[in-house]
C-alpha cells in the first residue's frame, strides 16, 4: 500500500484539495471524498486539459454525475471519436478505454485506474481464439464488444447487444458462426435467429451471470405489478422468457435490454415499478430518466469491483498525473477498428453492450 499526495496549480484550484492525498490500496484508490469541492476540481483539471469525462453506466453516481457523457462502451466511444478533446479520460473498464483509442487514435486516453479489467473480456484471450479459429478455418468470428482490442483484431464482425442477432442473422446461413464471448448472449442469439451453426464460446460477465432465475422468479412473485428489464448477459434471462411463456408475468412485461435499450424502456414504460437484472449502478441513470418509477434490483448485490475502482481519489490522480494512459498497438487497432466498422455498417449498432 502506498500513500501519494501532490500540490497541483494554484490560482483558482479549490484549497481543500491542494494537499489531498490518498491511498492505493487492494481495491484501488480512495482517500477522497466525492463532495462540491471536488467537482468543482475535476471539472477544472479537466478544463485545463482540454479533456472530456466519460462515464459508463456502472460507475459509482459521483463519477457519473461529474463527467461530461454517461452512457454505454460504445456510444462513449464513438463520442470519444467525436469531440474536439485533446484526452479522453473513460471512467469504465480497460477495454471500453481500448476501445475508444481504437476509434480515436489521435487522442490521448486515459483511465482512473488501468488495473480496472473485465472477467467478461479476460474469458477469452488471443491465443483462445486463435486456437478455436483452427478448428473452424471457414467460420465468421462474431465478437461482442466487450473484449479486448487483440481479439477485436482476430474478428469478423463485432456486435453489441443491441445488434447481435441482426450481425449474425447478416451472416451467410451455411457458414458457421463462433460467437464470443458471452454464453448468456450467444444463446439468446441463437434462441432467436434458429441457427443449428453458431459455436458460442462459454465465458461469462461475473456480476451479470450472478444474477439468477432463482432471484429472479422470487422478485417477479413478490411484485407481480412490475416490469421487467433484463441485460442479455444475465444468467436469468432464460428464466424471465420462461416466466413469461408460462404466464406467471405477462409477456408484454417482460424486456431483454441492451444497457443502452434499458433507458429508453424506462422512460416508455407506464409500469410504476420495474424489477431490473443488470449491474446496480444502472439504477441511478434509470431513476434520473423516469423518477417517477420505483426501480429495484433483481440482485442488489450485483456489483462490478471492476468498476468500482473507478473513485473519486481515482479520477482527481488521473487528472493530476495524466494517468493511466492507454495503448494499442497500431497494426491491431487498425484490424480492430475494421471489425467495428463492418458492425456499424450492417446498421443498428444501438448504444453500446
Amino acid at each position: 500500500m502506498s500513500i501519494t499526495s501532490d500540490r497541483i496549480a494554484v490560482g483558482d484550484t479549490t484549497p481543500a484539495l491542494i494537499d489531498a492525498r490518498w491511498v492505493d490500496g487492494p481495491g484501488g484508490y480512495t482517500g477522497v471524498e466525492p463532495t462540491a469541492e471536488w467537482a468543482e476540481e475535476i471539472r477544472r483539471l479537466a478544463r485545463a486539459r482540454n479533456a472530456t469525462l466519460l462515464a459508463h453506466n456502472y460507475e459509482l453516481p459521483a463519477i457519473q454525475d461529474v463527467a461530461d457523457h454517461v452512457g454505454d462502451s460504445l456510444a462513449l466511444s464513438r463520442i470519444a471519436a467525436e469531440v474536439d478533446s485533446d484526452e479522453i479520460v473513460f471512467c469504465g473498464v480497460h477495454f471500453m478505454a481500448e476501445t475508444a483509442k481504437i476509434l480515436s487514435p489521435d487522442k490521448r486516453v486515459l483511465i482512473p485506474d488501468a488495473r480496472a479489467g473485465c472477467s467478461l473480456a479476460d474469458s477469452i484471450t488471443a491465443d483462445d481464439l486463435r486456437a478455436w479459429k483452427e478448428e473452424f478455418p471457414d467460420a465468421v468470428v462474431v465478437s461482442y464488444v466487450n473484449t479486448t482490442a487483440e481479439v477485436k483484431g482476430l474478428t469478423d464482425i463485432c456486435c453489441t447487444s443491441s445488434n447481435a442477432v441482426d450481425v449474425v442473422a447478416s451472416i451467410d446461413p451455411e457458414r458457421d458462426v463462433l460467437f464470443l464471448p458471452d454464453q448468456f448472449l450467444g444463446a439468446h442469439v441463437k434462441r432467436e435467429t434458429g441457427r443449428d451453426n453458431i459455436h458460442i464460446w462459454a465465458g461469462e460477465c461475473h456480476v451479470h451471470a450472478g444474477i439468477n432465475g432463482d432471484e429472479l422468479t422470487a422478485q417477479a412473485n413478490a411484485h407481480p405489478d412490475a416490469d421487467l428489464f433484463i441485460h442479455p448477459e444475465c444468467g436469468c434471462a432464460t428464466s424471465a422468457l420462461y416466466l413469461a411463456g408460462e404466464g406467471a408475468v405477462p409477456d408484454d412485461r417482460v424486456k431483454i435490454l441492451s444497457t443502452g435499450g434499458v433507458i429508453d424502456a424506462a422512460r416508455a414504460t407506464g409500469a410504476k415499478q420495474v424489477l431490473v437484472a443488470t449491474e446496480i449502478g444502472m439504477l441511478h441513470q434509470l431513476r434520473k430518466a423516469a423518477p417517477g418509477i420505483d426501480f429495484q434490483a433483481v440482485n442488489d448485490r450485483a456489483s462490478c469491483p471492476y468498476m468500482k475502482m473507478i473513485t473519486p481519489a481515482a479520477l482527481l490522480r488521473a487528472l493530476r498525473e495524466g494517468r493511466d494512459e492507454v495503448f494499442v498497438a497500431d497494426d491491431v487497432a487498425e484490424r480492430a477498428r475494421r471489425s467495428v466498422e463492418r458492425m456499424i455498417a450492417i446498421g443498428n449498432p444501438g448504444s453500446g453492450e
